[in-house]
């Protein structure tokens, strides 16, 4: 791993010269947001953060020519569970309540490509535990042709093998989970025995390959964020050598946490914004907290617009923390479970899930996900806030 010389950045850039094209005010808004970062080049991928692609790959190619020049109405983010199965029993997991039947790798791969063809150059791979899919590698070897693949994983069945196999495939960023730099409280939050250990083992075979920019994906409870723990945390995840610290509070995904006391404060989220803006000044570790991303200061909170999650079931959501459905995909073509979808959500510059709890509440009445009829009856609803400062500026 290095730091991306000036002569790197300048090489990026000039892949793709399509991106002096783009509207002045956005292409300065653009600017000012990749200052915050530190460009990495991590197996000759230049990277600034996890949630958008290398600077220097196709992917980031078709985010400049589909969405910044043609302004392209589809979504450019997706993520696709690829198994409900998971050892780990976590206590704010958004899908261990699903159920249905698996969608099988022929349709996966179909669904990969509609998405493709509708504007998606960023892929994330979810479950339950995604390694758990026998067919992995060639999912992510049909994904990674012109997009950014990430998996998230807890790291359980891990092998070198695997691992190997995943970056020949095209896998380009990983995130294991990894909540507390405790081992006893960690496990008792993932309720595995091991779940640490498990973790820890993912990095180092991860880091042994190499060529692949490795995270940990850590979610903040709201009492750390509280007791201002978030330093001591990322003291330790320092120790580890990843490239990038992918951070979010818990969100409120499940009927236990529909309540007030559960969600951030915007106060809060302010101080944990400040926190990534001043470690990624450091320049020791990249911190890449959701909260920051998709805070009005930026580009908000796209759930149901430019990000797409589509279960292992089939069902397609707003957001990955979401649990509502606006179709199934073994019934209906994305495009047209996307469009209905889209025309309900404007973007915003708060996120969705910590803003409307309470209807999910409300709503919900056992069924996970939530069916159309409930889904739709919430949506009347909603109040949208403003659009984030991207949207603002690039579509105004």
């Amino acid at each position: 791993m290095k730091r991306a010389s000036t002569f790197d950045v300048a090489r990026a850039l000039l892949a793709v010269p399509q991106s002096l094209l783009v509207r002045p005010s956005t292409n300065w808004f653009l600017t000012q947001y990749i200052r915050k970062f530190r460009v990495m080049d991590v197996g000759g991928n230049l990277i600034l953060h996890s949630h958008l692609p290398p600077l220097n790959s196709k992917a980031y190619k078709r985010f400049v020519t589909e969405h910044l020049l043609s302004k392209d109405a589809g979504p450019s983010h997706v993520q696709i569970g690829l198994t409900n199965a998971c050892p780990q029993n976590c206590e704010y997991c958004y899908s261990k309540d699903k159920k249905g039947k698996v969608m099988d790798t022929g349709r996966i791969i179909d669904l990969m490509r509609n998405l493709k063809q509708m504007g998606v150059f960023w892929i994330g791979f979810t479950g339950g535990e995604p390694l758990l899919n026998k067919d992995i590698a060639r999912i992510t070897e049909e994904a990674s042709t012109d997009c950014a693949v990430k998996l998230f994983t807890t790291g359980c069945t891990l092998t070198p093998q695997l691992a190997r196999d995943l970056k020949n495939a095209g896998l380009y960023s990983v995130s294991v989970s990894l909540d507390h730099w405790n081992e006893t409280e960690h496990d008792a939050v993932r309720r595995y025995p091991g779940a640490f250990k498990t973790a820890l083992r993912a990095l180092e075979i991860f880091k042994e390959v190499g060529g692949i920019h490795i995270g940990v994906s850590a979610v903040l409870s709201r009492h750390m964020i509280q007791r201002h723990q978030a330093d001591e945390y990322l003291g330790f995840l320092m120790t580890l050598g990843i490239h990038e610290v992918w951070l979010s509070e818990a969100k409120p995904s499940i009927p236990d946490m529909w309540q007030h006391a559960s969600v951030i404060s915007e106060e809060e989220r302010t101080e944990l914004c400040t926190l990534q803006d001043r470690y990624n000044k450091e320049g020791r570790i990249t911190v890449n907290y959701l909260g920051h991303f998709e805070g009005k200061e930026h580009f908000g909170c796209a759930a149901g617009h430019k990000m797409v999650y589509v279960d292992a079931c089939g069902n397609v959501s707003p957001c990955v923390f979401l649990p509502m459905s606006f179709g199934n995909v073994n019934e209906r073509s994305i495009r047209e479970i996307y469009t209905a979808m889209k025309k309900r959500f404007p973007t915003e510059s708060r996120c969705f899930i910590n803003e409307n709890s309470p209807l999910l509440h409300k709503h919900y009445h056992g069924q996970s996900p939530m069916s159309e009829q409930d889904t739709v009856a919430l949506m009347e609803e909603v109040r949208f806030a403003p659009m984030a400062r991207f949207f603002k500026l690039h579509y105004s």
